[in-house]
């Protein structure tokens, strides 16, 4: 962890991005989306931890194709929620690519 800047607490990662953390109070937490851009290689990782530990994943942001992954912008993409409620979101292509 880097040195505290206001109300943020730096959190590095080990593939370089550091992460700021607001420290608030809780009740003031509202649900966030954080979507990461992953290589290929990533992504079969992470989608077989997802299987594994039986988290339940969709095709879309809106939650209605569970089960599925999409094919937007010539990758691949899932979405899933994290154990406190946040929504994550995992691409393999940015958005508005379209090899």
């Amino acid at each position: 962890m880097g040195e505290e800047w206001g109300p943020f607490v730096p959190v590095a990662t080990s593939n370089g991005v550091t992460l700021d953390f607001a420290t608030i109070p809780g009740e003031s937490i509202v649900m966030q989306h954080y979507a990461f851009l992953i290589s290929d290689e990533e992504f079969d990782a992470a989608f077989g931890r997802i299987r594994e530990q039986g988290v339940t994943y969709y095709a879309d942001p809106h939650l209605k194709q569970p089960g599925e992954i999409n094919h937007h912008h010539g990758g691949r993409g899932l979405y899933f929620m994290d154990p406190a409620g946040h929504g994550m979101e995992i691409i393999t292509r940015p958005y508005g690519n379209e090899e």
